[in-house]
C-alpha cells in the first residue's frame, strides 16, 4: 500500500458519503443525534483538503496525520472514535515505507481495537462496530490466506453490507439510540452504515486483476 492508495480511498468515499447522503441522514434522523451525517461530511471535506500534506508521507505517517486532524475537526460521539482509529494504524504502520496486505490487516485491526477502547463498546450493540470487526477479522483471515485483491475486495464489502443489515434486528445498548429501548430495533445504525459505504467505496478503488 502507497500514501497515493490513501488519498485515492479519501476521494472515493467522500464521493460515496455524499451520493448516500439522504440515507445517512434518515437513520441518524430515525435513532441517532441528528448530527452524525454533518460531522461526517466535515471530515471529508477535512481530508480532502489535506491530500497535497499527506501525499509525501509514508502510510503510517499519513495514517497519524489524518487522525490528528479529524480530532481537532469532528465533533459529535463519532469523531474521536474515527480518529482514535487512524491514530492506531498510523502508529501500526510506522517506519513501513509500503505496508503489504498482512501489514495492513493488521494496523487495520489495531485501529478498531482502538475504537472498542475508546466507545467501551462490541460487537452486537448496534454500533460502527458490528460492521468493523468481522470486516477487520476477514481481511486479515483473506490477507494471510493471499486472497486475491479482486476477490478479497469482493468479500469484504458482501461482510460489511451483510453486517450494516444485521444491526437492524439489534437492541442499541450505547449512545442516543440506547435511551430508545427496543424502539430502536427495526432501524439500521447510521455509524454502521457509514462505515459499509465507505468500505464498499475504498474496495472499488481497490480492484485490479490478480
Amino acid at each position: 500500500m502507497k500514501t497515493q492508495h490513501i488519498i485515492e480511498a479519501v476521494e472515493a468515499v467522500q464521493a460515496a458519503i455524499l451520493a448516500n447522503e439522504s440515507q445517512i441522514e434518515s437513520l441518524d434522523r430515525a435513532i441517532g443525534d441528528g448530527d452524525h451525517f454533518i460531522n461526517v461530511r466535515r471530515g471529508c471535506e477535512v481530508l480532502m483538503g489535506l491530500r497535497g500534506e499527506i501525499a509525501p508521507l509514508p502510510p503510517g505517517e499519513a495514517f497519524g496525520k489524518i487522525g490528528m486532524k479529524l480530532l481537532s475537526t469532528i465533533g459529535g460521539a463519532s469523531g474521536p472514535l474515527i480518529s482514535s482509529f487512524f491514530i492506531a494504524m498510523g502508529k501500526s504502520l510506522a517506519g513501513i515505507a509500503e505496508p503489504d496486505r498482512v501489514q495492513f490487516a493488521a494496523a487495520f485491526a489495531v485501529g478498531v481495537e482502538a475504537i472498542k477502547s475508546r466507545g467501551k463498546a462490541d460487537l452486537g450493540e448496534k454500533t460502527m462496530l458490528d460492521v468493523l470487526i468481522p470486516v477487520s477479522r476477514l481481511l486479515q483471515r483473506l490477507a494471510e490466506q493471499g486472497a486475491p485483491l479482486p476477490a478479497l475486495c469482493g468479500q469484504l464489502a458482501a461482510e460489511a453490507h451483510r453486517n450494516m443489515l444485521a444491526t437492524r434486528d439489534m437492541t442499541a445498548t450505547k449512545g442516543r439510540a440506547s435511551f430508545l429501548g427496543e424502539r430502536a430495533i427495526g432501524h439500521i445504525d447510521p455509524g454502521s452504515k457509514t462505515c459499509e459505504v465507505a468500505i464498499a467505496a475504498v474496495c472499488d478503488t481497490l480492484k485490479e486483476p490478480a
